[in-house]
């Protein structure tokens, strides 16, 4: 099964949204909340490439981008393929 993580902060819309494009589809989720700092965000901007912004989208373990570049992928239909490869 197709792995998933998203790194989120508490109240950011942007993370809502994609969270929410995410819940459409039959994948799991993984996500983590970065709100309070500490290890786990430091462990996003370093396979981030140094994204300091939330959402940071993993799927299995290709960086996607934020929630803009997630919905790019499904605008052009190509979100799809990469959750089912």
């Amino acid at each position: 099964m197709t792995k998933v993580e998203i790194y989120t902060k508490a109240f950011c819309p942007y993370c809502t949204r994609a969270m929410r494009l995410l819940g459409t589809k039959d994948v799991e989720i993984e996500e983590h909340d970065i709100t309070m700092g500490g290890p786990r965000r430091l462990e996003m901007l370093a396979r981030a490439n140094g994204g300091t912004t939330v959402p940071q989208i993993f799927i299995d373990g290709k960086h996607i981008g934020g929630s803009d570049d997630l919905a790019a992928l499904e605008d052009e239909g190509r979100l799809d393929a990469l959750i089912k490869a």
